[in-house]
């Protein structure tokens, strides 16, 4: 293919990037290149999509496919407008997030949606979910259902993940100790690895398969994430890889009542002083265990969850253990909550 990647130089976008340009294709990236570099592999073509002709020069060649992972509805607009003439198919990689309801289990592709964003802009991340939704109806407008993808992805983690959320659990467990657990065993996770993601992206745009699809991993309860990270911290310790070499013995999980959590003031799901994926509200936890019959019917294959957070624990190793996350909680305010939870059961270890 001669794929055009709007974007390509931020995470999943490189990732795309690498996977299409190992697969032999022709890569272009066309960015402001502010998130960073192409790959190697890779043309780069420097644009800017909040000006109303920042595509002129991509317009002026013809793309077998297109794959954009903008949130900016005026962006996806003009690049629509732009290229529909220039490209035979369009791959728009939308969300989760634009369901109305994310609260019933095994909800597919025709769950009702949220109303799109008017606007060009989206402002915040309130308006994530409709800016989303706005993209995807001008993508299939302007090019046609059968000749447009809608990925709409779910959480995404595995290397390079700099939000924490697929790294802090297997590292946590490779730092040993009493590891603070959120006592929800049954709640559901789904993590996709960026590496499959961005190779199906690409498969998707090489045999042009049209339609909507969650392109979501595995639904997993909360304990079983928890124990294939330890697993993962197991393995990476038995090895005597980096800071995981303590002779395969992962930490200790500590299941602490959730309610008890938020009185201490920790907070759900990312952030600063949280704890990863847990999310206690009923209403959100559909978002984690959405179909993904759809994508797997069209080519989607998962790697096991252990081998994402293992490969993912080698890379938060090799970042820099004591960097700043954008979730979970840091080694000092995890030790105080232990210790007053000493205090209240005496049971319970201290880290």
């Amino acid at each position: 293919m001669k794929l055009l990647i709007l974007g390509g130089t931020a995470w999943l976008g490189h990732q795309t990037a690498l996977a299409a340009a190992a697969e032999g294709h022709q890569v272009t990236c066309a960015a402001r290149g502010s998130s960073g570099e192409p790959p190697a592999e890779a043309s780069f073509l420097r644009v800017d999509r909040d000006a109303d002709d920042g595509l002129a020069a991509a317009a002026e060649q013809h793309w077998d496919a297109v794959i954009d992972v903008s949130r900016q509805p005026g962006q996806v607009r003009r690049a629509v407008r732009d290229l529909r003439d220039a490209a035979d198919f369009y791959v728009f990689v939308s969300t989760g997030n634009v369901y109305a309801s994310q609260r019933e289990f095994g909800q597919d592709e025709d769950a009702a949606l949220l109303a799109p964003l008017a606007g060009d802009v989206m402002a915040d991340m309130e308006s994530y979910g409709p800016a989303k939704v706005a993209c995807e109806e001008a993508v299939t407008g302007g090019f046609g259902a059968g000749a447009r993808a809608i990925i709409r992805a779910g959480l995404i983690g595995g290397p390079g993940d700099t939000s924490g959320r697929s790294g802090y659990w297997p590292l946590r467990f490779a730092q040993g100790g009493s590891v603070l657990v959120p006592e929800a065993p049954d709640q559901p996770t789904q993590l996709i690895d960026v590496r499959d993601l961005a190779r199906w992206l690409v498969q998707v745009a090489r045999k042009r398969s049209a339609g909507v699809f969650n392109a979501v991993g595995d639904t997993v309860p909360f304990a079983a994430h928890l124990e294939a990270a330890a697993d993962a911290a197991g393995e990476a310790g038995a090895a005597g890889e980096g800071d995981a070499g303590r002779g395969g013995v992962p930490g200790t999980a500590i299941p602490v009542p959730t309610r008890w959590l938020r009185g201490q003031g920790v907070n759900e799901w990312s952030g600063p002083r949280s704890l990863p994926l847990w999310l206690e509200d009923p209403d959100w936890h559909g978002m984690n265990a959405r179909s993904n019959v759809r994508a797997r019917s069209a080519g989607l294959q998962l790697r096991p969850l252990r081998q994402t957070l293992a490969d993912t624990l080698a890379w938060e190793e090799a970042a820099g253990v004591e960097r700043p996350r954008g979730a979970g909680l840091t080694r000092e305010e995890e030790r105080n909550l232990l210790a007053r939870l000493a205090d209240a059961d005496p049971l319970v270890p201290e880290a």
